[in-house]
């Protein structure tokens, strides 16, 4: 049978993730199932929803070994450049949207993943990949990218002109955010605990930048936040009255004060916010290739030595995207 290359979780670590990370042509030639189809796999983005794998979040030790990797762009059996849509669910239960249903999943958790030289998914889960974007580039966008489009023009109610504040620049959702909100007309605000990451939200668009709990000269209209405990009491008092804030992530813990009272007598708006639907896939590539938006990309490294693009993401050395190419 024929084997192909692979990056897969063998183990969970909390404390050392990488431990349980192994890289070998240790996976048999995917066949698709009825309604699925098969991708070769060009590149793949690296996301923090793979360290939390090696962790143990979302997968359990009896689905282990498992394909790791939510993003790729590659080319299916009939020779079409795709973009895989990482997310797999029943689209009558969601209402119209598999993100909407509860009990939906991520490639690399119920499903292998895209690290590795194929892939297989529902057909419904692939979208034309456009010719103005390489492989690489497509390969960041089904995450992190979507992500922040959903946060931004769907569930902020932002428009062009507003300030939105994103916390915490650096990471893939937010250099994404900057970069959409730049190309969107909305003034962008960025914190970060780095001088040098600082420097880089200003270089990518973001019209100022702040350190953490820094006074800011007015009230914005909108926070992205994806950073939870540590920022949510300053993304509270950052918001104008009747602002809204945009979570979508609590990289460092969930359980911060609720801050209630500010909440009802501002008259906050609080949404939660997770990866984006097809539709909103074809429009973020459609967006990127209109308007000259490219994904930010921290480096590229070949899939076999994709453990150096782990420990930089685990080490926090990263500012924009890893991607893997096969």
């Amino acid at each position: 049978m024929a084997r192909v290359l692979a990056v897969q979780a063998v183990s969970f670590d909390p404390a050392d993730p990488l431990r349980g990370l192994l890289v070998g042509e240790n996976v048999a030639l995917p066949e698709p199932a009825a309604g699925w189809t098969r991708v070769r796999i060009r590149a793949a983005g690296l996301n923090r929803h793979d360290i939390f794998s090696l962790q143990g979040v979302g997968l359990r030790a009896d689905e282990l070994p498992r394909v790791l990797g939510c993003d790729g762009a590659g080319v299916d059996d009939d020779g079409n450049e795709v973009v895989v849509h990482g997310v797999i669910g029943d689209p009558i239960v969601g209402r119209g949207d598999p993100v909407n249903d509860p009990k939906r999943s991520l490639l690399s958790e119920r499903y292998d993943g895209t690290f590795a030289e194929y892939v297989t998914v529902p057909a419904a889960n692939v979208v034309p990949k456009p010719a103005e974007l390489t492989f690489e580039q497509a390969a960041c966008l089904p995450t992190a990218w979507l992500t922040a489009y959903r946060m931004l023009f769907v569930n902020s109610g932002t428009r062009p002109g507003d300030t939105v504040l994103v916390q915490g620049a650096g990471g893939g959702v937010s250099t994404a955010a900057i970069t959409l909100a730049r190309a969107a007309g909305l003034r962008v605000w960025v914190t970060s605990r780095t001088p040098e990451k600082r420097d880089r939200a200003l270089s990518l668009g973001a019209h100022a930048a702040f350190e953490p709990g820094a006074r800011l000269p007015e009230r914005v209209d909108a926070v992205l936040e994806s950073v939870g405990q540590a920022t949510w009491a300053y993304s509270v008092r950052a918001v104008r009255p009747g602002g809204v804030i945009v979570v979508c992530g609590a990289t460092t813990g969930d359980a911060p004060p609720a801050e209630l009272t500010r909440v009802f007598y501002q008259q906050l708006r609080v949404i939660g916010s997770t990866m984006g639907s097809r539709q909103e896939l074809l429009q973020l590539l459609n967006f990127c290739a209109l308007t000259g938006v490219r994904p930010v990309i921290d480096r590229v490294l070949p899939l076999r030595d994709a453990a150096e693009g782990f420990a930089a993401m685990w080490q926090g050395e990263l500012f924009g995207k890893v991607v893997f190419t096969v």
